[in-house]
């Protein structure tokens, strides 16, 4: 009897202690770490905002972790692992393939700054079946059928057909005077190729414009100077001046300012974030940028006043890009995928955003407050922002509802 009961006792413990190393198998694997990708240029001539992107994924992580994790995963903390995209699609393209080859546990991934690189990351980051969220503007990124991708902006056509009838509604309440004639002076990259497409098919026409100035440049620029003698030559009545290189903006405008064209006196509208990136304020005089605007998909608004200050004070960044903005949003967007989908597995991953439905959290990072993808994998009421420099900040000025700020036109 004594020697059965000492047999039970015996598996009783035997149990207990495998069943205490079950559970802290279990614990264990809900608590490590999930992997998270960035792939953007960190070398080359759009470096700094790949570095933007970088500072803002780490501090959203740091603050998600703090907050103890993905709650669904036993706290499982984030990871960002980067990769840098460099300066040509080509060297873009290779960057996806070591990050799909050397980092098989990524379960998502954001990136890759230019359209022109995010098309090419994506052809190998699909073959892969990894998910990647992408704030680039062009529309070939999701026209191609893909499952695995999905766009938070506003498309470049969406954009240009949204921007263009706005820009008149600020000159004429402005001014008084509707604009007849429009220059175009853009570099050849994806985003500025899709921006200006539909506004040349259609929407000049449509709205009575003139197309008066029509020139492309290839990046990095050497000289301006021909570009803007023809801009002065023809002195349209607006500027779409559409460069994606911090410093081909900064030969532009200083140009202008030399031609007798800046400091307001022609209205001047970029598409994009580096005519309105702190470097660029930085690298040359303030009150040549007064009056510029760009088109942008994302900008603090508002509505964003606490986050803007938290960044300032935790970065030393003067100001959050839409670079920065956006990719601290998408950290939360992988956030609420991860708590969704409750492991670390792609597929899980990517079932979860296009199922994704989200009015806050990640959605007050993106214009229109809401998260939602389409068949396509572009978000669902995807809007556009308005933004000037004015004495030296880029402030939103349209739509009224986010605006930080009255725009300003020349009269």
């Amino acid at each position: 009897m004594m020697q059965t009961a000492r047999a039970k006792a015996g598996l009783g413990r035997a149990l207990l202690g495998a069943a205490l190393a079950l559970f802290a198998h279990t614990v264990l694997a809900q608590s490590k770490t999930v992997e998270v990708g960035l792939i953007a240029p960190m070398s080359g001539p759009w470096a700094r905002q790949g570095q933007v992107m970088k500072t803002a994924a780490d501090l959203a992580i740091a603050t998600i972790n703090a907050q103890g994790g993905i709650k669904s995963m036993g706290g499982a903390k984030l990871k960002l692992v980067v990769f840098d995209a460099g300066e040509s699609v080509e060297k873009a393209k290779n960057a996806a393939q070591r990050m799909v080859a050397e980092s098989p546990n990524l379960v998502a991934a954001t990136g890759a700054y230019l359209s022109s690189f995010t098309l090419a990351v994506t052809e190998v980051t699909e073959r892969a079946a990894l998910p990647v969220v992408t704030f680039s503007y062009s529309d070939l990124i999701t026209e191609r059928g893909f499952k695995y991708v999905f766009q938070t902006s506003a498309t470049g056509d969406q954009q240009a057909e949204g921007s263009l009838p706005a820009l008149m509604e600020m000159a004429t309440q402005a001014s008084g005077k509707r604009p007849k004639t429009v220059g175009i002076v853009m570099d050849n990259t994806a985003a500025s190729v899709a921006f200006v497409k539909p506004i040349k098919d259609h929407q000049l026409s449509k709205l009575g414009l003139e197309l008066v100035v029509d020139e492309v440049f290839t990046p990095p620029l050497a000289n301006a100077t021909p570009l803007i003698q023809r801009v002065r030559s023809k002195r349209p009545d607006i500027l779409l001046l559409l460069p994606t290189a911090i410093s081909d903006a900064k030969l532009l405008l200083e140009k202008m300012n030399e031609f007798g064209l800046g400091r307001g006196r022609l209205p001047t509208i970029s598409n994009g974030a580096a005519i309105l990136d702190p470097d660029l304020r930085n690298n040359m005089n303030v009150a040549q940028l007064e009056g510029v605007m760009s088109v942008v998909a994302n900008w603090p608004t508002a509505s964003q006043k606490g986050f803007v200050e938290e960044v300032r004070q935790k970065t030393k960044e003067p100001w959050p890009t839409q670079h920065f903005v956006t990719t601290y949003g998408d950290m939360w967007i992988f956030k609420a995928a991860l708590e969704a989908a409750g492991k670390a597995d792609r597929a899980a991953v990517a079932k979860a955003l296009r199922s994704m439905n989200l009015t806050d959290g990640a959605a007050q990072f993106f214009p229109g407050g809401s998260v939602k993808f389409d068949a396509a994998g572009r978000r669902e009421a995807a809007g556009l922002l308005i933004v000037q420099w004015q004495k030296g900040v880029p402030v939103t000025v349209y739509p009224g509802k986010d605006a930080v700020a009255q725009p300003i036109w020349p009269r």
